[in-house]
């Protein structure tokens, strides 16, 4: 088997060396005159483009517009509006919903906590707000629970829960009490 280093051996060449010829195809003067004769030709037209007169002014002929004529606008109609008369004699009814007190109280639940102390802070935030409300905690359970009411009507719930939710206590939900 033949040694086959290929370090000593050089490159591509099968380990012959090559004595340095310029091979006939590279003529690097040809590219310096290319430059040449490029930076000429630029420097050509720019004396061109400086030494080309102005082109000259055009003449504005200066005219008077001529007036418009003033279109004289009609005088704007005569609204006349009938609800001024027919509103002071207008009759409205309204009829309300009659409201339906359930005989088993609404209560809200804002939440649900193993740990009273997490209990406690919501009950806090809801005291912010200006509502009371109680920890419940049942027997054999270990959650507890913050509640508020009872409410006779659940309007009041819907309404005190929107004004937990404007102030970013959620989520709140109303039941009616099973207790």
């Amino acid at each position: 088997m033949a040694n086959r280093d290929y370090v000593k051996r050089g490159r591509g060449n099968g380990g012959k060396k090559t004595t340095s010829k310029k091979s006939p195809s590279r003529k690097p003067w040809r590219s310096g005159l290319l430059a040449v004769l490029l930076v000429g030709i630029f420097g050509y037209g720019l004396y061109t483009l400086s030494n080309d007169p102005e082109p000259p002014q055009p003449v504005v002929k200066q005219t008077k517009p001529k007036p418009k004529p003033k279109k004289i606008l009609p005088a704007p109609p005569e609204e006349k509006w009938d609800y001024v008369e027919s509103l002071p004699n207008r009759e409205i009814e309204v009829t309300a919903k009659e409201q339906v007190v359930s005989e088993i109280p609404y209560i809200m639940q804002c939440g649900a906590y193993t740990n009273a102390a997490q209990a406690e802070a919501r009950k806090l935030d809801i005291a912010f707000q200006g509502l009371n409300s109680k920890i419940r905690k049942k027997e054999g359970s270990k959650w507890y629970r913050v509640v508020l009411g009872p409410y006779k009507l659940k309007r009041d719930a819907e309404r005190d829960k929107h004004k937990l939710q404007r102030a970013k206590i959620e989520p709140c939900a109303i039941w009616k009490d099973s207790q």
